[in-house]
């Protein structure tokens, strides 16, 4: 059964009706229901991260400029170009994911880059520009560090 959208006005853009088979609206297509199945296992597939260490640490902030990393300033220590939600920290594994609660709340970041080795106990968070990275400040905060269920961090 074919059927005609209603046109839609869209400021002075009209746009015409459009014929639509009915049944196919209707019913996905082996495609759609492939795609699906394939979604589903793949989120099947990936295991739900937990918090596996909590600790305290100075949250702090960088931009990629020259004064503030190497030679390099957009590639991080991963050689990954930098992104939002990347930090730097020395005493975790790249790619480790962790939260920072109280600043940030559920936002995940990924441990990227490095600071320079007299950082410890220091967690600096990628900032677009210079301004964002003065505003953010220093923070004294509790991190969350996340992995599978069963994850021991020392392993890594």
């Amino acid at each position: 059964m074919k059927r005609f959208l209603t046109p839609l006005i869209l400021g002075v853009l009209l746009i015409r009706p459009i014929p639509v088979d009915y049944a196919q609206t209707m019913s996905p297509t082996a495609s759609t229901t492939a795609k699906t199945a394939a979604s589903t296992v793949a989120m099947a597939a990936k295991p739900r991260l937990v918090a596996i260490q909590e600790t305290e640490v100075w949250v702090t902030a960088y931009a990629s400029v020259p004064q503030e990393t190497d030679d390099t300033p957009f590639i991080t220590a991963s050689n990954k170009h930098v992104a939002d939600g990347f930090i730097a920290a020395n005493f975790l594994p790249f790619g480790t994911k962790v939260q920072i609660p109280s600043l940030f709340g559920d936002k995940i970041f990924t441990v990227e880059d490095r600071m320079a080795r007299r950082m410890v106990g220091y967690v600096d968070i990628w900032m677009p520009t210079v301004s964002a990275a003065k505003d953010f400040g220093i923070h004294k905060a509790q991190i969350v560090v996340l992995g599978d269920p069963g994850t021991n961090l020392a392993e890594n």
